[in-house]
């Protein structure tokens, strides 16, 4: 198997997960931390999961700042799309000659906004994880259910698309030697649509009905609204030139209903005073629906709600 070193830029639930399944699989992974960087150092990362128990990575090569770092082949970016700005910096320090930055994020326009700061030279991937994981204390994360990530090439110095898919493909094959579900894909605004059909109810929902996903799919009047909204992604996504298949709700409902109940990861951001991913999830679908001239009215509703929430919160 060839080995990578791998940097994980943002190490909280995502980064830490997939960047301690890398580092048990071989590869060389670097982590970049903030306030986990003590408890890191000292104790490890440590992951209580429900597919392979307890996981513990010792000597975590862990950094402070980005300029500690050794340059990487592979780069994932595992913050909110809300701090990607700020990371930018940092991306571009540790990226070795000729990287694959890795996205490793909700909602869409995540790439578009960052690739007019990156080196022409570095190539730029999205990734949408399958998971249900969070993180419970500094350097603990809890994994519910789940391991896939669905990868897909959106821009770089590669411009043949047997090229793309051949870098993806690698990528894909990385993650699933490491005894997690890589998938390439070849269109990574349909995959971003896909994910969106779960994300837009579900996150907005959670945090203004204060519920997990038991409650959200038990409750009758949750039910219809949950359905409702994802048949809207569904059709502003078609609209957009990105048709997705007719029973992909239905299954979403099913699997849903056979996870643990699952906060999602707006549902943390917003209890803790952190700003939410309203810009990815929300507000850039919407933009785009309306370019087309979609109607998404229920979703504009949750978008609506949400910013109430958030702005009587306080959060910043």
């Amino acid at each position: 198997m060839r080995t990578h070193r791998i940097g994980i830029i943002g190490t909280g639930a995502i980064g830490g997960f997939y960047g301690l399944m890398l580092a048990k699989a071989g590869h060389d992974v670097h982590f970049l931390l903030r306030s986990d960087y003590e408890q890191v150092v000292s104790q490890g990362l440590r992951i209580n999961s429900s597919l392979y128990g307890a996981l513990q990575l010792d000597n975590v090569q862990a950094y402070r700042h980005a300029a500690e770092m050794p340059a990487c082949d592979w780069l994932l970016v595992a913050a909110k799309t809300t701090s990607n700005l700020a990371l930018l910096p940092a991306i571009v320090q540790v990226a070795a000659p000729g990287a694959k930055v890795v996205l490793l994020q909700n909602g869409l326009g995540a790439e578009e906004a960052l690739r007019p700061h990156l080196p022409d030279s570095l190539h730029l991937l999205g990734g949408l994880c399958f998971i249900c994981i969070h993180r419970t204390d500094q350097g603990i994360i809890e994994h519910q259910a789940m391991n896939g990530i669905n990868l897909a090439y959106h821009s770089g110095p590669l411009r043949d698309p047997a090229q793309q898919w051949a870098v993806t493909q690698e990528l894909a094959e990385t993650f699933s030697a490491a005894g997690l579900a890589g998938n390439a894909m070849t269109d990574l605004a349909t995959a971003r649509w896909q994910k969106l059909v779960w994300n837009v109810p579900y996150n907005g929902l959670s945090v203004l009905l204060n519920s997990g996903t038991e409650g959200l799919m038990k409750d009758a009047n949750s039910l219809v609204l949950i359905k409702a909204i994802m048949q809207e992604v569904m059709a502003a996504a078609h609209a957009c030139g990105h048709p997705l298949p007719d029973d992909l709700a239905e299954n979403m409902l099913k699997n849903t209903l056979q996870l643990p109940d699952y906060l999602p990861s707006m549902y943390h951001d917003f209890q803790l005073k952190r700003p939410m991913e309203l810009e990815a999830i929300y507000l850039n679908p919407l933009a785009r629906a309306a370019q087309v001239g979609a109607a998404m009215p229920k979703t504009e509703m949750l978008l609506d709600s949400l910013r109430f929430l958030e702005a009587r919160s306080g959060a910043y």
